[in-house]
């Protein structure tokens, strides 16, 4: 047995993030390996929390991925851990298939609840006690109090929540340790960005260790974790795959790379930041969701890397591209300010930032076509989340999705498919097959073409 636990919250803002990013701090500073995962489709905290732990994050998501996939990911990940710490999402029941409820139960994990008890007292006893009566098969380990503001305040909330409520108080944070980090429209900025210090980190670490029972929370919440031997074979390299990995472009599913390169992908990163050409010998190009908007001036002024990327795409070469890959490839972004940046110009619209967001929530895309990710009829699964909107495309522009949402997505002109959707490979894993298939097959048909192929 581990210790192993998921960080709920009451809803969203309630400081799980911070308490998930603290304990992971603690537990790391006292030399325990941290097998960290988040739930839902969020790119953002993994990245957090491997800068805490130094272990990748993995996403656990039902939906966007299915069972099978949730269950190796989380044995593959956990079976030469320490201890399993998983950051819920939202509200603890919020989300239905894809809560961090329904994620606990599934995996039989214990819940440690956190709650904001801000501008309350005796109240937070009715929260507790509807949080942990709810669902019956959901076993809540402990409850962690949040922005407690004074002794007093402390006391009747401990008096008030232990008369009536099974699961014990594991700790109190004071209001006066708030721990903020940066954040944008897209939520908070990633590890590499630097967003937290090693001495903020600490500090966080020592509140943690000081207001928290954390030996008590470490022998409360542990499972038997399935023992196995993971074997990583060597592929055989069928396709170099051109992977867009800036400060523009950084939002990937790790587990996405991994099952490409399990295909059979070499994965080639460049910057179309600084970068002024393609990687060499390439089968195909990989552009990501992130933050151009940002950068949209010094994507612009790296006008040999759009030329390269234009000519990529005439040539009929496999290119893909989600989200923020999406608004590179189109005409150019208007920004907050209303300045036009001039980008790729392959798909025939401009992309235009909104003051609010426009489009949030999962999505299910059945193919109309054979594509890059599978032939016409499979289903492939993902998530929607941004702040543009593109003007009305041509109606001469392919169509290759039927979303769920009842909206006629995934944009194809020569052998370029642009989408919002940010895909997740583990709810149809010969995807990534497919994908690395049809990139060789591509060079292949250059080949004829050009008269050589690379080897």
């Amino acid at each position: 047995m581990k210790p192993a636990f998921l960080i709920a919250g009451t809803h969203s803002g309630c400081g799980k993030t911070t308490l998930s990013l603290g304990i992971m701090a603690a537990l790391n500073r006292r030399g325990i390996r941290v097998a960290p995962f988040k739930c839902g489709p969020d790119f953002i905290d993994p990245t957090l929390h491997r800068l805490v732990t130094g272990a990748v994050s993995r996403n656990l998501d039902l939906w966007m991925g299915g069972e099978s996939f949730v269950r190796q990911c989380f044995d593959r990940q956990t079976a030469k851990a320490d201890a399993v710490v998983i950051e819920g999402v939202m509200g603890l029941f919020d989300g239905g298939e894809s809560s961090s409820a329904a994620l606990a139960k599934f995996l039989g994990l214990p819940v440690v609840l956190v709650v904001d008890v801000r501008s309350m007292a005796e109240s937070v006893a009715a929260i507790v006690k509807g949080f942990v009566e709810l669902d019956i098969d959901l076993t809540v380990a402990g409850i962690i109090c949040n922005r407690v503001g004074s002794d007093r305040h402390r006391r009747l909330i401990e008096n008030a929540v232990q008369q009536r409520c099974p699961a014990p108080i594991l700790g109190f944070l004071p209001r006066d340790a708030e721990f903020s980090i940066p954040s944008r429209h897209l939520g908070l900025h990633m590890a590499d960005e630097q967003p937290i210090g090693d001495a903020a980190l600490d500090r966080l670490a020592e509140t943690i260790e000081k207001h928290l029972d954390l030996d008590g929370l470490l022998k409360r919440c542990r499972i038997v974790v399935k023992a196995g031997e993971y074997v990583r074979r060597q592929p055989v390299i069928k396709a170099r795959i051109g992977l867009a990995r800036d400060a523009a472009f950084c939002f990937y599913y790790q587990d996405n790379l991994e099952m490409l390169a399990t295909a059979g992908a070499e994965l080639v990163t460049f910057s179309p930041l600084t970068d002024r050409a393609l990687p060499e010998n390439l089968d195909a190009v990989y552009l990501g969701g992130g933050y151009p908007e940002l950068y949209a001036d010094k994507l612009a002024a790296n006008t040999s890397m759009l030329s390269a990327i234009r000519r990529w795409s005439e040539a009929g070469r496999l290119l893909y591209a989600e989200c923020g890959g999406f608004m590179y490839l189109t005409k150019g972004i208007e920004d907050d300010n209303g300045v036009f940046h001039e980008l790729a110009d392959i798909f025939p619209v401009r992309a235009r930032m909104q003051k609010g967001r426009i489009a949030l929530g999962y999505r299910e895309a059945k193919i109309l076509a054979d594509c890059c990710w599978g032939k016409a009829g499979k289903i492939i699964r993902g998530h929607e989340f941004h702040y543009s909107a593109i003007e009305t495309m041509p109606d001469r522009v392919e169509r290759l999705y039927a979303l769920n949402n009842k909206e006629a997505e995934g944009y194809r002109l020569n052998n370029t498919l642009g989408s919002y959707v940010h895909m997740h490979l583990g709810s149809n894993r010969e995807a990534a097959s497919w994908f690395v298939a049809q990139a060789r097959k591509g060079s292949m048909d250059q080949a004829g073409v050009n008269g050589k192929y690379h080897d």
